[in-house]
């Protein structure tokens, strides 16, 4: 299981993918807006979506768990 964490305060702008999805290493997973900028996140790994703990417009800080990978 591969964690995808927040890597800054900000907000969820646009989900990328959905439970069930199967994403390759650096897929756009999801877009966050933090000081007016859209910042990418990235796949880590291969993997199958697991779960995903955020919805679009939804505030998060730095560390936050935003989804979960089952790599493979």
């Amino acid at each position: 299981m591969e964690e995808v964490l927040a890597p800054m305060a900000g907000n969820i702008w646009k989900l990328e993918c959905k439970e069930g999805d199967t994403v390759a290493a650096d897929a756009v997973v999801l877009v966050m807006e933090a000081m007016k900028m859209e910042a990418e996140i990235f796949a880590p790994v291969d993997g199958t979506v697991q779960s995903i703990a955020v919805r679009e417009g939804q505030s998060v800080e730095e560390g936050d768990l935003l989804l979960t990978l089952a790599s493979g």
